[in-house]
């Protein structure tokens, strides 16, 4: 790389400066996807059986991850971070809005997969030291010693920024596969596929196809915000549009398989099923894979979490661009060790897992919806980096607040509300991608009043020069 900045929020990234090539950004999303977080979603998932978890799996998350791509093409163009893009559509300070809460779904992210990399943690202390581990008395000490370990590791991994990002990421790729492998033959030989695609939950614990699709959903769609963040420096096209999509889906589709398979197969062997139990450092424990395996959890669920951190971080700078951005990875790392305490005294982390993932299909649905109606449609494509930080610019709009895309924000929220308890949604196709549907109609039509297309830019024009 010609230049070793790492660039802020706002900043828009030269193409000189650009230095993350296609199987960069592939593995970047390999090791995104192939870790704690996924084997677990795929565990929750398993309670609409092997067929409806199968299906919300290959449905749900493709359709995530072109969204996902729609939005990445925007950061290669504009060169800025996905939260920048926001100010284009919300205005500069309605971005705020959608930037602080990136911060915390992105942080809330780093405490999930920290909780069960602890998990893991709290297992070796307990083979190697005898120390308790989780749902043993005294078993929290144990975890908060694994959460202080977990939050060291943080920091070394995004210690230089998106370097060591994709350093770590490069890392974690090749252990994560080796264990998914592993983990799939030890259920396999354990378990057969016959039995594991005729079981049934329990009926008290039976999850709706269309509640499985909005969880599917949420999961991908988390990831989205982070986008633009690693495309702003990427190559080519290709590399911001179809690596992406590739690296994620292939890695979800296999690691979520591997927690459905690994969940369903400990019901069946067991003959008890406790989604709660579904992580993947419970489940490689009852397999009896051993410390080895237990290690790379630990070390995948940091490749994770440089992502996560990556982009809270630069979150933040969109909000404060005096804010250092290698500053702002260090103050959403502590933040999320704190917050990776508390599921110890609550009741069920599996509730607080899925009310999460609610809460990023209600907030960011809606906002997916705005961003790609407003480049796409209404702004033709056409988004100039140099007015992003402009007062009285053209992104401006009244007072810094584009009204249209805050009041269409709260209907897209108050829709998913609405609509995801209904029997019609809740078994079939659930409550995220209906209200991202009806976001981006309700936008563009009160955007045809409100916002007026903007003319290219003499700065845009060469940029856009440069990145085709």
């Amino acid at each position: 790389m010609a230049n070793e900045k790492e660039f802020n929020a706002v900043e828009s990234v030269p193409f000189a400066d650009r230095s993350l090539g296609f199987w960069d950004m592939v593995a970047t999303w390999i090791g995104a996807n192939a870790n704690n977080g996924s084997w677990y979603v795929g565990g929750v998932v398993a309670g609409a059986a092997f067929a409806g978890s199968v299906y919300v799996t290959l449905v749900a998350n493709p359709i995530a991850y072109i969204i996902m791509a729609l939005i990445g093409f925007i950061g290669f163009k504009v060169g800025t971070s996905t939260m920048a893009i926001t100010r284009a559509s919300f205005g500069i300070r309605g971005s705020f809005l959608p930037s602080i809460l990136n911060t915390t779904q992105f942080i809330g992210w780093t405490a999930v997969n920290t909780f069960i990399a602890a998990i893991s943690i709290s297992f070796i202390c307990k083979d190697w030291l005898g120390w308790p581990a989780l749902g043993e008395p005294g078993g929290n000490t144990t975890m908060l010693f694994g959460i202080g370990i977990m939050s060291i590791l943080h920091l070394l991994s995004i210690a230089t920024g998106h370097h060591s990002v994709k350093l770590v990421e490069r890392i974690g790729v090749v252990l994560i596969l080796i264990l998914g492998v592993w983990e799939t033959i030890a259920v396999l030989q354990s378990v057969s596929l016959d039995a594991i695609m005729a079981w049934q939950p329990p009926a008290d614990k039976v999850m709706p196809i269309g509640s499985a699709m909005d969880v599917m959903a949420a999961f991908s769609l988390g990831w989205v915000p982070a986008i633009a963040e690693f495309t702003r420096y990427g190559k080519n096209r290709a590399t911001a549009t179809v690596a992406p999509m590739i690296g994620a889906n292939l890695a979800l589709f296999w690691f979520a398989f591997v927690g459905i398979i690994g969940t369903i197969g400990m019901a069946i062997s067991t003959g008890i099923y406790d989604p709660n139990n579904s992580d993947p450092s419970t489940i490689v424990s009852k397999l009896g894979l051993g410390v080895v395996a237990l290690l790379v959890i630990i070390l995948t669920s940091t490749t994770a979490n440089a992502v996560n951190l990556m982009a809270a971080g630069i979150s933040l700078t969109n909000i404060n661009k005096k804010l250092n951005p290698i500053a702002s990875l260090w103050i959403v790392t502590i933040i999320a060790a704190a917050l990776t305490v508390v599921p110890l005294y609550l009741d069920s982390f599996l509730h607080s897992f899925i009310l999460f993932l609610e809460y990023i299909g209600m907030v960011f649905g809606p906002i997916f919806a705005i961003i790609i109606v407003d480049y796409y449609l209404v702004r033709k494509r056409s988004y100039n980096p140099s007015a992003l930080d402009k007062v009285g610019g053209q992104y401006w709009y009244k007072n810094g607040f584009n009204w249209a895309a805050l009041a269409t924000w709260v209907v897209g929220v108050v829709t998913f509300l609405l609509i995801r308890n209904l029997p019609e949604f809740a078994n079939s196709i659930g409550a995220t991608y209906p209200t991202i549907i009806l976001s981006g109609i309700v936008y563009y039509a009160a955007s045809q009043f409100a916002v007026s297309p903007a003319p290219h830019s003499v700065n845009e024009k060469q940029e856009s020069a440069n990145v085709n």
